[in-house]
């Protein structure tokens, strides 16, 4: 079965998304950064190809609370293995500089990587994502998954 690994920064919605796709709640979500320090798998079957989902903690957190180099491990970890890796930003936030030195960092992995522009709760912030292209991965897939 494929393996999906969903990464970003810390507070992008990653287990939220994760939780959406996977089609119950599995991953703690929580607006507090470094909720999620451990990955977590989950079968998938909301497309014709089942697979595995794999949520990570946030790459590249700022707050040093002796966990942020064991998440990275994690996160690394998950990309290695992965089929596919999708890169989860934020809408509100816009570009970051983690995001951008986490594209980088992508950019040397096997796997394909899908850009995921998630917290597009309203048309002001879809129309707001065009920017995100600047990454290095195309326009993007742009969605909610608090809302769906």
């Amino acid at each position: 079965m494929p393996t999906v690994a969903i990464v970003g920064r810390p507070n992008v919605g990653k287990s939220a998304l994760f939780n959406r796709l996977a089609g119950r709640r599995i991953a703690i979500v929580h607006d507090q950064p470094g909720v999620t320090r451990d990955r977590i798998s989950a079968p998938c079957h909301i497309t014709k190809t089942p697979c595995t989902l794999i949520d990570t903690g946030g790459i590249g957190a700022t707050l040093d609370d002796g966990f942020s180099s064991a998440v990275t491990t994690e996160a690394d970890i998950a990309m290695q293995t992965a089929d596919l890796i999708l890169f989860i930003v934020d809408a509100k936030d816009g570009i970051t500089a983690i995001d951008e030195a986490l594209a980088q960092k992508l950019r040397k992995s096997k796997a394909p990587v899908q850009l995921v522009i998630n917290k597009a709760d309203n048309e002001k912030q879809t129309h707001l994502t065009g920017d995100f292209a600047t990454l290095g991965y195309g326009a993007g897939i742009t969605t909610s998954a608090e809302l769906g």
